[in-house]
């Protein structure tokens, strides 16, 4: 039927396999760190893409991961199979720094002596002789406005949360269907404006523009200010107060509104109309507050042209980009504040996450003889290993000093302002020794206080910092074994996360716990590898990576995209692999399922002297004491300085009292004794007791009753979380104690032959009722039921039950999800504040939900 361990553990992996062979030390060999060598290794790098601006450079490029050139078998004619994208940011004036960044890793080798690389943007024109000189590629140039809608209508598509609204400093993504998507306006804000009407793929017509954009505010504002780059005058903009310089509404009537035409006295009557009546000269008004008027009369008047144009044309949704915007927060904020003004609250201005990147994203889709079109079919998963991925490089600034001490959250956050590339990675800069990192730019809070626009946009936060957040994203996986998980009853609608990180509350909790939980989650992943110097030096490395996420997190919520506590929690994963910590909880995990498959054999005699009713009552109370063993949990952690796995699962067992404060039970009891179901999704949480004692025992007696069990486990590690490579051995170790597991194990593939420890005349005659175990495609505590693997969406179409257990995937993600099947959530809460926000109880009390289907 199909693999009993899912094969997409691989997939996942945020990196290809490395090949060793050859490997060699390259320099000095008394340095401490000396650079290893892999003459062997090839990272399958193709398809590469830039677009080139008069300020930055944006380079594209694709690495193939050759696992699924032998795995994929939906379309072998593709090369496009499994892979990633990597987004990379240069300043135009390091244009050698470029070049050397792309002959480091070989991106231009493919093609032979007829390599071309596919450029947008006026570089391309400027810079093409230099290609050829320094690397002997020519360059492809492709239209810059096509190359833009092009990036715009993939990215729309293609990535979920991509576009989002930005007002009063808060960012709220917005998921829209594709169904629905054509027409909209797409206003490019460069150093002019140019407005598209989008119809479809690569269906366009430029409808408007103005020549008051981005090279107007840039170049009255050197006129007037003396500043010397583009992003000095936003940073003035920020301390700019334009009261001294704007007339407003109440200044032409005493203070008072113009009530009768609905403007209040706030609104702004003329931009800089107050220098008029006064007698000074340039030098007697504020850099600043020039700064700000000057923004506020540009961005207004390109939000109502863009809204009048949208009105005119019948078209509802408006996407702004360009470089007069890349991440400004302020600047959004007043174009949006524009469109709400002016259309009275009927439209709204949206902007897009890899808007600095549409322009590269068209031209590398405009490599059609490589078949990308083919990138369309996969789902992609954007990761950010440490926010912006291969940025860094020519560093400044202050040493880093000795990883063995502690940080401060402003060092931390230094990294994160670094403008420049390198081809060291972000990785070595955290483990080597001596490494320097940019200071940021300080950025003051905004002292407008309600002046300055119609009325000028607030600021929730108390910094509005400009730093390109548009241009720092991250890596693009291309997985084409993820799929929506088909038993969902409404995906569109679909939500996994439960708590709100929207909440400055809930954010600051989360994130201390974290924090809190950080020290041990470091002594683990070093004791995992042994706890040599190297590991002690690579968790240290790790505590600050993670920790200065956490801090930029802090300070900027959507920074990564739309961020939900199963988002956070697979960012620690994700970093701590990056690390090359790949299992931090191995031993203890070995160890624990070696404890509790002790005492297996006993348990299963307990539960068979029982009759079916009284048993059924017991499986479900051994599930929800086995889940009290969670080392993401303070309060789990806790309770193992009280005693063995196996004194505190029984002392946990004898303490089940009904009701629980959610108790489905006898609804779910009723449902089990009207007939069997076809087929369980059994999605497992931790290992040891919570696994073998809880689960596998639950699992068992639905095989009893006839029904087909699939037993659905994370591909990758996280915490203590069985993998289903390691559930795998697990159920093969439990059958040398179980007719019935082995039997259905058989069935189900998991035993190629009996265990030879079994002798053949004890033998019971064993069921063809199957047992699997499928990887879900997933390596965090949580799962997002919108990106599982194609092995458990396969098996689930067939599946009439789901029993999702534990905090990560019944609590934390999925509690209000519903499916189209019968669902039994089951967990203990082993953290007091989610229990009361989810179900208004305490620590460790119990859910038992059961959702039949309707």
């Amino acid at each position: 039927m199909m693999s009993p361990v899912g094969t997409s553990i691989q997939r996942s992996s945020s990196r290809p396999l490395l090949d060793l062979s050859g490997a060699a030390i390259h320099g000095n060999f008394e340095e401490k760190d000396p650079t290893i060598l892999l003459p062997n290794q090839s990272d399958d790098i193709s398809y590469l893409s830039l677009d080139i601006g008069g300020s930055l450079i944006k380079l594209i490029y694709f690495s193939r991961h050759e696992e699924f050139l032998v795995n994929n078998k939906r379309n072998k004619s593709s090369p496009i199979l499994g892979g990633r994208l990597h987004f990379i940011k240069f300043e135009t004036n390091k244009i050698n720094e470029c070049l050397e960044f792309i002959r480091s890793k070989q991106l231009h080798i493919g093609d032979g002596d007829n390599a071309v690389i596919k450029v947008t943007g006026g570089g391309a024109y400027k810079f093409a002789d230099l290609f050829k000189e320094k690397l002997g590629v020519s360059i492809e140039k492709e239209d810059e406005i096509d190359c833009l809608v092009t990036g715009a209508n993939f990215s729309l598509k293609e990535i979920r949360h991509e576009a989002f609204t930005h007002r009063e400093g808060h960012k709220e993504f917005v998921q829209i269907d594709h169904n629905e998507l054509y027409p909209y306006l797409l206003v490019n804000i460069g150093s002019s404006v140019s407005m598209m009407k989008v119809d479809g793929d690569r269906k366009f017509q430029r409808v408007n523009g103005t020549n008051v954009g981005g090279g107007t505010y840039w170049g009255l504002g050197k006129l007037l200010t003396k500043c010397n780059s583009f992003d000095e005058l936003l940073e003035l903009s920020q301390r700019g107060d334009s009261r001294s310089i704007d007339m407003l509404v109440g200044d032409i009537y005493g203070g008072l509104d113009y009530s009768k035409i609905g403007l209040s006295a706030a609104t702004i009557a003329s931009s800089f109309g107050k220098v008029i009546a006064e007698d000074k000269d340039i030098e007697d008004y504020r850099a600043e507050d020039i700064s700000l008027s000057l923004l506020h009369m540009i961005s207004y008047n390109i939000g109502q042209i863009s809204y009048l144009t949208a009105l005119q044309l019948g078209i509802k949704r408006i996407f702004f980009g360009g470089y007069f915007i890349r991440g400004h927060a302020y600047t959004m904020d007043t174009i949006s504040f524009a469109i709400q003004f002016w259309s009275k609250g009927g439209a709204e201005a949206m902007f897009l996450h890899h808007e600095g990147f549409l322009g590269a994203l068209g031209a590398f889709m405009s490599n059609n003889k490589h078949g990308l079109d083919h990138l369309m079919v996969h789902q992609l998963v954007e990761r950010f290993p440490m926010g912006a991925p291969y940025t860094g490089g020519k560093i400044h600034g202050p040493a880093l000093g000795n990883l063995s001490e502690k940080a401060s959250v402003s060092s931390m956050l230094n990294y994160f302002y670094t403008t420049h590339v390198h081809v060291i990675s972000w990785m070595e800069k955290f483990v080597q020794k001596g490494t320097q990192i940019t200071n940021p730019v300080p950025m003051a809070s905004p002292r407008t206080t309600g002046l300055g626009g119609f009325e000028a946009p607030s600021s929730k936060g108390d910094i509005l910092r400009y730093d390109e957040s548009n241009l720092n994203v991250g890596v693009l996986h291309l997985v084409p074994s993820l799929e929506v998980f088909p038993l969902l009853s409404n995906p569109k609608s679909y939500e996994p996360n439960t708590i709100d990180l929207a909440d400055p509350n809930e954010l600051e909790y989360w994130f201390t716990v974290l924090s809190e939980h950080l020290p041990d989650l470091v002594d683990k992943a070093v004791a995992s590898e042994g706890g040599t110097d190297d590991a002690r030096r690579r968790g240290d490395a790790f505590s600050r990576a993670f920790s200065t996420h956490l801090a930029r997190l802090m300070e900027e919520p959507a920074a990564y995209g739309k961020l939900g506590l199963a988002n956070l929690l697979e960012l620690r994963e994700e970093c701590l692999r990056d690390f090359n910590f790949f299992d931090a909880y191995r031993t203890i995990k070995q160890r624990e399922n070696e404890a509790s498959l002790a005492v297996l054999p006993d348990l299963l005699l307990e539960l068979d002297s029982m009759n079916e009713e009284t048993r059924l009552l017991t499986l479900i109370e051994g599930v929800l004491a086995a889940n009290i063993f969670d080392w993401g949990s303070s309060a789990c952690v806790d309770l193992y300085h009280k005693g063995t796995i196996i004194e505190i699962y029984r002392m946990s067992r004898k303490k089940m009292r009904r009701p629980w404060r959610v108790d489905d039970f006898d609804a779910f009891k009723e449902r089990m004794g009207f007939r069997a179901h076809k087929r369980a999704l059994l999605f497992v949480d931790n290992s040891g007791a919570d696994v073998i004692l809880g689960m596998l025992p639950l699992a068992r007696e639905l095989l009893r009753r006839g029904t087909q069990v699939v037993l659905v486990a994370n591909s990758l590690p996280a915490l203590n979380d069985v993998t289903a490579m390691e559930l795998s051995k697990i159920v093969a170790e439990a059958t040398k104690h179980c007719d019935i597991l082995r039997g259905a194990a058989e069935a189900g593939g998991l035993l190629v032959d009996a265990m030879n420890n079994i002798l053949e005349g004890s033998r019971q005659k064993l069921p063809s009722t199957p047992l699997m175990v499928v990887g879900n495609g997933c390596g965090s505590p949580c799962i997002d039921l919108r990106q599982v693997s194609s092995d458990l969406a396969a098996v689930a179409k067939d599946a009439d039950l789901v029993i999702l257990e534990g905090m990560g995937r019944a609590l934390h993600t999925n509690y209000n999800a519903r499916f189209k099947c019968d669902t039994l959530k089951l967990a203990m809460v082993k953290n007091q504040r989610l229990a009361e926000k989810l179900i208004k109880g305490n620590i460790y009390d119990c859910v038992c939900r059961y959702e039949p289907l309707r």
